[in-house]
């Protein structure tokens, strides 16, 4: 049963390579405008769980639901399109191509979704704004530095508006005074939307951010808040 009100919701999720079992029974669900960090040492499951989730990776077994429609009954066109417009991703190297500038690595998103440039470009200036990056705009990724570049990173995760960001690692590559403005500019910038954020992490002042825990170890998860509660 889906928790009420539920953004997203996963339960008993199973994927294994080979033999190696990386989830073993996972569950996870989150909200509109919550945050939550998925916590574990490296191995136990959780940048898996989070692909699962974002319709990257199919699970073996086990359910996942966004929004009232289960994922794994989608044909891959249909969660493609979901990634590009309903999703959004940060990850911990920020993944800028880098023959564009930062202004047209932010409105990539919109012009995959067909947005005219102007118009996508106009949209990823402000949120380039909001992010604290908007003088870098004509600057390739190569000239910007770690900080600067995720910060651009995080402004193309939300420049569609999504309902949900993955955040895989998102502050593993940058020093704690850079990651610490990261976090504080990507929770800020999510709730003011709504958006419910997907954060994978290993270090506890990055989950700080967050309103709930989840830890995945050997493949299965434990909510600290339930834990906590009873």
């Amino acid at each position: 049963m889906t928790p009420a009100g539920s953004l997203l919701f996963a339960k008993d999720l199973r994927k294994s390579y080979g033999p190696t079992p990386a989830l073993d029974g996972a569950e996870f669900s989150i909200h509109a405008g919550e945050v939550v960090a998925v916590m574990g040492p490296s191995g136990s499951g959780k940048s898996t769980l989070l692909h699962c989730l974002a319709g990257i990776v199919t699970p073996d077994s086990g359910s996942i639901v966004y929004d009232g429609r289960e994922l794994s009954s989608m044909k891959d066109a249909e969660r493609s399109a979901l990634r590009r417009s309903e999703f959004g991703f940060v990850f911990q190297f920020g993944q800028l191509v880098p023959e564009l500038t930062c202004v047209e690595n932010v409105a990539l998103p919109l012009r995959l979704t067909g947005t005219r440039r102007k118009e996508a470009e106009r949209t990823a200036l402000a949120w380039m704004e909001r992010l604290e990056v908007d003088d870098l705009a004509r600057k390739r990724p190569g000239e910007v530095s770690g900080g600067q570049g995720q910060r651009v990173a995080v402004a193309r995760s939300l420049v569609t508006s999504p309902q949900v960001v993955f955040a895989d690692e998102p502050t593993g590559a940058l020093d704690s005074l850079n990651g610490e403005r990261v976090m504080q500019l990507l929770t800020e910038a999510a709730r003011s939307t709504n958006a419910a954020v997907v954060l994978v992490t290993h270090e506890a002042r990055v989950a700080a951010y967050s309103d709930r825990e989840i830890v995945v170890r050997d493949g299965r998860s434990r909510d600290m808040m339930l834990e906590h509660s009873v």
